[in-house]
């Protein structure tokens, strides 16, 4: 998975940026070939805000999470994410499954 990084009225260190990196190889073991992800970090007065968009098969899942703290709203999105990820690739799954077209 290609991850790019984007900071506004932030720097994005190179802490951030392996905190990041590592937080996403949980969403990697969900698919085998997922796209590409965009992050972008921003700093609003005191709310730090962390916001994704990922390019998956059949699909494009975005999340936003904010919080006092910049790791805490990376958690927080890495979480958003993975349950996103789960439900979706559940509805996949169920498709084939039965066999038959959701409506």
């Amino acid at each position: 998975m290609q991850i790019q990084i984007t900071g506004h009225h932030i720097d994005v260190t190179p802490a951030m940026h392996s905190y990041i990196k590592t937080k996403f190889e949980r969403l990697e073991r969900h698919f085998d070939h997922a796209g590409d992800a965009h992050v972008i970090l921003t700093i609003q007065k005191l709310l730090q805000k962390a916001e994704a968009t990922i390019q998956i098969p059949r699909a494009t899942i975005f999340a936003d999470a904010e919080a006092e703290d910049m790791y805490a709203a990376i958690d927080e999105l890495i979480d958003k994410l993975d349950r996103q990820i789960k439900k979706h690739k559940e509805k996949s799954t169920e498709y084939r499954a039965t066999g038959e077209n959701p409506k």
